[in-house]
């Protein structure tokens, strides 16, 4: 086990006018298991690739443990990487899959069939060690592909997206199974997904990207409570916070026709008049006394144990603009609802309101 430390580290593709990763200072402790996440061009598979050996890296460098890596070939890194569309070979059963690595290294037979079946004993695949891939579902096949990183006892295990082609339950399934055999083995792992709800669940800590750029790195929770910035605080986050257009007035930030206490110190961090204001949907009531931001609903979804209301601000002030249809979601824990086409009021407490400023996009509450 090691740890693995990027400092600088840059990937300029030939022809790019940007880095697809610019600058990248991240360090992963010893058996932690780090998510790195963000929408499609961010950067996170290059990341993931540039410490496998596989992406250039044009300037700074990358470590595992107490050795710099940066030029060294993918063989001699000591990792093992989990993709996205198994790389299985068709002509072999499940051991000889799993043990092809070890082969190729000259591990003696005996040795590769002990190893193989403590990785299968694990991973509970030990009744299809004699089938062919074409043989297994998309989750057996995935767990095979486990199986073979774990065979090899590498000091870094990488996964890109390994869960992409499995169905919508089977992920579920797959990745507390993939959460749980990382916290037995202890093996420093480096996981990407575009999926936060998969990056919130699985990580020890999450590394949120965009645009090449390293925005935010810290537990899950913490990213989902305290933002850095505007990205990650509408990225992080299912249904996604509510992001509206406030005005500092004297009491706080006024969201239409309505006035959010919000303490003059955070008000004073400001750059100008103009902020964002940050509102999860969980964070919202119902009012029953008709003060709040208003909404009208569009879609009501019933989940069962809590409603979500879609629907748009509603701005009864004189300033109003019909055009600016602000869309806003908020989540309810009652039975009966408020119907689609009804104009309620919402109330959040001044303790679960985020301020951003509308010129750095940074958090300043």
């Amino acid at each position: 086990m090691a740890t693995v430390r990027y400092k600088d580290a840059t990937r300029v593709y030939p022809g790019a006018d940007h880095a697809a990763v610019n600058d990248l200072n991240l360090e992963i402790g010893d058996g932690e298991f780090m998510v790195l996440v963000g929408p499609s061009g961010c950067g996170k598979s290059t990341s993931l690739r540039m410490l496998a050996g596989l992406e250039e890296v044009n300037s700074g460098s990358v470590w595992i443990g107490d050795r710099d890596v940066t030029n060294l070939p993918p063989k001699d890194r000591d990792i093992a990487m989990v993709f996205q569309n198994y790389a299985l070979y068709p002509h072999m059963t499940v051991a000889e899959n799993m043990g092809f690595a070890l082969k190729m290294k000259g591990v003696g037979k005996e040795e590769r069939q002990k190893r193989v079946l403590e990785a299968a004993k694990l991973l509970g695949l030990e009744e299809l060690l004699g089938r062919k891939p074409k043989n297994l579902s998309g989750g057996q096949r995935q767990r095979v592909a486990m199986g073979r990183a774990i065979v090899r006892d590498p000091q870094v295990f990488l996964m890109d997206e390994p869960l992409s082609n499995l169905d919508a339950k089977l992920r579920v399934q797959t990745r507390t199974q993939i959460a749980a055999l990382q916290t037995r083995l202890g093996v420093t792992t480096v996981y990407v997904t575009h999926d936060q709800v998969e990056a919130m669940t699985m990580g020890d800590r999450v590394a949120v990207m965009n645009e090449g750029v390293l925005q935010q790195v810290d537990r899950p929770l913490a990213l989902y409570d305290t933002p850095k910035n505007l990205f990650v605080a509408g990225f992080i986050g299912s249904p996604a916070m509510n992001l509206m257009p406030g005005t500092i007035v004297a009491d706080g930030v006024q969201v239409t026709d309505h006035v959010i206490p919000v303490p003059r110190e955070v008000l004073d961090k400001a750059s100008s008049k103009d902020v964002v204001v940050g509102i999860r949907p969980e964070s919202f009531e119902v009012s029953p006394s008709g003060e709040g931001i208003g909404m009208k609903i569009n879609v009501v979804e019933e989940t069962g144990a809590d409603s979500y209301l879609y629907g748009t601000l509603q701005d009864d002030s004189a300033t109003a603009n019909p055009s600016d249809d602000q869309e806003v979601v908020a989540r309810v824990t009652t039975r009966t609802p408020p119907a689609r086409g009804e104009i309620v009021r919402l109330h959040v407490g001044p303790s679960k309101v985020h301020v951003f400023d509308k010129s750095t996009t940074e958090r300043i509450s």
